[in-house]
């Protein structure tokens, strides 16, 4: 282990030691030790911290040793089930709140990859995918024989490139959804040369992140349409990518009688305020449908915006009375809101997945959703799980909103749908079981000859030292191999990736001091950098 890291046992126990989860190692494997790579891992702060948080408990419970390796915001895990290990991987913490973009103090630098960290983030740049990287990177190496695989949960950082031949140990890659996607829909709306220029900045590390994930073995992803945009925008072949859809903590998201329903109460999430999510949509929407049901109202978990597109349409229609703001939520308080609205909304532009829409159809409260990126996948079909509209537009998004709170049979039958689209198909259960399956293929890849990819075409990068070279691929190559990639690819290109300096008519919903804040799987938002998810 190396100097800075610091190890938390979450049940008590080494994972090493701990008892075989409830479910049992499949029968004639061997369970497994699991190190899962994630740079942002707190649950409250966007959907990568969900997916940690979820996936590692029912890895564990399946009889499999995880140790999750994390850097702040640090993960949180499910303590109650064996098996389960936290190692903290510090950064310097530079988007931490109350001082966001804060300067470190003198003695708080440890090695060159703090200053890289620190130059990147003085000069507008976001550096935490990829100084995480070379931190894990050496972190396991000084591990070497501690783990069978490696999980990386999209850091995609130059640190993983070579990563199996200096751990010994298979990598599989989680890309939950190409950040160009943000990155396009974020230039689609910036208003001026200034804000476009912010905004190519901010999201510059996607060059990184286009190389690194070419040149992985073994990429998993959520949904189908998250593997069509793999393959188009970051070049991968569809064939290394195999899709493990997640889902919703079902025992959690549950129908719960006992909850009395608000009338008139929609629910949304909405982890920040950028276009992707849609939310000044819905804010359009809510407007156009308090004209004919008046005690119509808007509970969005995130973060109320101070200024922007979503604060200027709420001061436009006078909708602050009617649109409340929550943050701070645990699941458990989640759910509940959601068994008390009449309505959950997704009006997002683009998702990989859908979380939010997961687990509120898994508490049978109907659903409104746009029809942008995968969440078709997962709310179903129009008028059989969901009322479904395009993506971006607030009329056809009102019409909708009103059908259903004015039709409760419809309601009833949409939610009972909902919940048991969800119990069939997306459970945390069953995307462990599908994970461990790609493991498996993975070391069995590995296993044998010729097992690494082919770089797809020829691509620009930079060697350690910062001379450009091209690489044309090697084609395969034997175990034992030595990859094209430089024996110190911890020296990367200092290229970074930049980023841009940064009284109710209805019942309240009551709030905690820290919590969750949605379930996105984008970029940090420039807004919230704390609450980065990758």
């Amino acid at each position: 282990m190396t100097a800075e890291a610091v190890r938390d046992t979450a049940s008590g126990t080494s994972p090493k030691s701990a008892a075989r989860g409830e479910a049992g190692v499949e029968r004639g494997d061997h369970p497994l030790r699991i190190a899962l790579l994630t740079y942002k891992g707190n649950p409250f702060c966007g959907g990568q911290g969900v997916y940690v948080r979820h996936l590692s408990r029912e890895l564990a419970r399946l009889g499999h040793s995880v140790e999750v390796i994390g850097a702040q915001p640090y993960p949180e895990l499910d303590t109650e089930v064996p098996g389960l290990s936290l190692t903290r991987l510090p950064s310097l913490d530079l988007y931490r709140q109350p001082d966001p973009f804060r300067t470190p103090g003198r003695g708080e630098y440890r090695d060159w990859i703090d200053l890289l960290e620190v130059g990147t983030m003085w000069t507008g740049g976001f550096p935490e995918p990829l100084t995480f990287s070379l931190r894990a990177r050496r972190h396991l190496r000084a591990r070497r024989g501690d783990f069978d695989i490696v999980h990386d949960n999209q850091t995609l950082g130059y640190g993983l490139l070579g990563l199996p031949r200096v751990t010994g140990t298979p990598l599989v890659t989680t890309v939950h959804h190409p950040i160009t996607v943000d990155r396009r829909l974020e230039l689609d709306t910036a208003g001026s040369r200034g804000a476009r220029l912010s905004v190519r900045r901010w999201y510059s590390f996607t060059r990184m992140q286009r190389r690194v994930a070419r040149r992985l073995p073994s990429v998993l992803t959520v949904s189908g349409s998250s593997r069509r945009e793999i393959s188009e925008h970051l070049g991968v072949p569809r064939e290394r990518v195999q899709v493990v859809p997640i889902g919703a903590d079902t025992r959690v998201f549950a129908p719960d009688p006992g909850v009395p329903e608000v009338p008139g109460r929609i629910v949304t999430t909405a982890s920040a305020d950028v276009p992707l999510k849609g939310l000044v949509h819905l804010v359009e929407a809510l407007a156009r449908l308090r004209t004919e049901h008046p005690r119509a109202h808007l509970v969005v978990v995130g973060k109320r915006p101070e200024e922007g597109p979503v604060a200027e349409a709420l001061e436009r229609h006078g909708l602050a009375h009617a649109v409340e703001f929550v943050r701070g939520l645990t699941d458990t308080e989640l759910a509940a809101l959601l068994c008390g609205a009449q309505i959950a909304c997704v009006p997002s532009l683009y998702e990989g997945f859908s979380l939010p829409a997961a687990e509120a159809m898994a508490t049978g409260t109907p659903l409104v959703a746009t029809t942008g990126g995968a969440i078709p996948e997962v709310a179903g079909a129009d008028g059989e799980t969901c009322l479904a509209v395009p993506p971006g537009e607030s009329g056809p998004l009102a019409t909708a909103l009103g059908r259903l709170l004015g039709d409760a049979e419809l309601r009833t039958r949409l939610g009972a749908a909902g919940r048991e689209r969800v119990l069939a198909r997306f459970t945390w259960a069953a995307a462990a079981r599908g994970t461990v399956e790609r493991y498996r293929a993975a070391l069995a890849t590995s296993a044998e000859p010729g097992d690494r990819p082919p770089v797809t075409g020829p691509s620009r990068r930079r060697g350690p030292a910062g001379g450009d070279r091209t690489d044309r691929g090697t084609g395969p190559r034997t175990e034992g191999q030595a990859p094209a990639e430089p024996e110190r690819a911890e020296a990367p290109p200092t290229e970074a990736p930049l980023v841009a300096a940064p009284a109710a008519a209805h019942p309240p919903v009551a709030t905690a001091t820290a919590g969750r804040t949605g379930a996105s799987m984008t970029t940090p938002s420039r807004d919230e950098p704390t609450g980065a998810s990758g």
